[in-house]
Formats: structure tokens, sequence, C-alpha cells
């Protein structure tokens, strides 16, 4: 059984999850930068939470929302909430993001997502932990076209997706208006290839606004750049 995870101000617990808290999500949450303060946000895919328990601890007085189609990643979910310190605004529906955006009239100033994003040969026998890694359960195109269809004129939409994967998102992103203002390339080490993409879109960006830069997270095994470190401090209990 999967222990709690620790962070400053929540406790997550995992355990009914296919799928653990990762770095990938912990970049995403303490990364987004809104353009302008967000009074609601939703998580697509909410898995454990962690992400829209970020958002309600970095975002005071917003509303946070998450999807989550698994019934066992719903409830943890739901737990996490209710037992954090937010539990009185934040709120997670046990639906497919399709039915969401189909349904749901209400707009959002912040859309974030750690979308699945595996290939179908890599799949496992774990029905679970397929659905919570693996794009068909929620292509791109769904994703991004839900995205525009919820987020505010001025809102912003985050995801961290794999860096082979950015141009492919972008080239779909362009078609739902929604435009890239900051890129952040991801490495491992100094030596390592690219491996993740950061992207937050917005409706309404400048020829010349979109911000790219790079991200290093280790020195070396377990010795973090101060870049990583500023970035996560407020999070984990050892940075």
């Amino acid at each position: 059984m999967s222990k709690p995870f620790k962070f400053k101000e929540f406790v997550v617990a995992q355990d009914q999850c296919a799928m653990k808290i990762g770095t990938d999500a912990v970049l995403l949450g303490a990364w987004v930068q809104p353009k302008e303060r967000p009074f609601n946000v939703l998580d697509v895919g909410a898995g454990t939470g962690v992400i829209a328990l970020m958002m309600a601890q970095r975002f005071f007085d917003a509303d946070v929302e998450a999807i989550e189609i698994d019934t066992a990643a719903y409830e943890q979910a739901m737990t996490n909430f209710e037992n954090s310190p937010w539990g009185d605004r934040m709120f997670c529906y046990h639906a497919s993001f399709q039915e969401f955006f189909q349904e749901m009239e209400e707009s959002y100033d912040l859309i974030i997502s750690n979308p699945p994003y595996f290939a179908a040969t890599q799949k496992s026998p774990n029905k679970q932990r397929n659905m919570a890694r693996f794009e068909d359960a929620l292509p791109f195109e769904h994703l991004l076209y839900g995205a525009s269809k919820l987020l505010s004129e001025q809102g912003t939409f985050a995801l961290i997706i794999p860096y082979e994967q950015q141009e492919q998102v972008l080239l779909i992103a362009k078609k739902m208006y929604l435009l890239p203002a900051k890129i952040t390339h991801v490495k491992g080490n100094e030596q390592a290839p690219i491996k993740r993409s950061l992207i937050a879109f917005q409706f309404n960006v400048g020829e010349n606004e979109l911000e790219i830069d790079q991200l290093i997270i280790e020195k070396e095994r377990h010795n973090y750049t101060d870049d990583y470190i500023k970035l996560v401090q407020d999070f984990y209990l050892k940075m």
C-alpha cells in the first residue's frame, strides 16, 4: 500500500489511485502563472487531486474544481480535498471531460491538466492504470477543444506533455484559437535531452509575446538545481 505523501500544507493519500504522485504534476502546479489571479480553477484528470490542492494553496480565494473519470481516483481526490485546509472551496466531479464540457456552462479563469500521454503500444494489463496514462481515454483534440470551450476570455490553460508531442499539441491548440504564451522545456540534468514541455495557452497572445525558457531539475542525482528548488519549495517538505 502506498503511504500518504506529505507536502508542507497538505497530505495526499494515493493508495486507491493507479497513477501515484510524480514530478510532472508538482512541476505543473508550481510552474503555472495565470495572466490574472484566478477566482475559479478546473483541474482536468484529478487523479489524487494533488494539482487541485496546489492551486487551492496558491490561490487562497479561488474556488477549485476537478474532474476525474476513474471511480477510485475520484473518491480518493474527494477525500483528499475534504481532509485539506481548503475543503470548503474544493469539489471533484465524477465524469468524463467530454461529458463535462458539453454540459457545463460555467467558464474558468484557470484550467490545468497533467493529461494521459502514453502510446497504445505501451499499455499494461491494468485497465485502471491504462485509463490514467493513455491518451485514447482523453485525446488531445478533446482536451484542447473542451478547454477552449470552458476557458474565460482572459484565462490560462496550462498542461505538461512529453516534448516530442509539443508540435502536435500546438497545432491542435491553434485550431481552437489557443495560443502559447509560455513554454518551458524540462530536462532531468544538463546533459539529458528535453523530456517535458510545460505550456500555458491563452486566447490573446501577441506575435512577440511568447516566452520560451528551460528548467533543469538536477545538477547530479538528488542534487537539485537552484531553479527547481525555488519553483517547488513552497510545497515539498525537504526543499
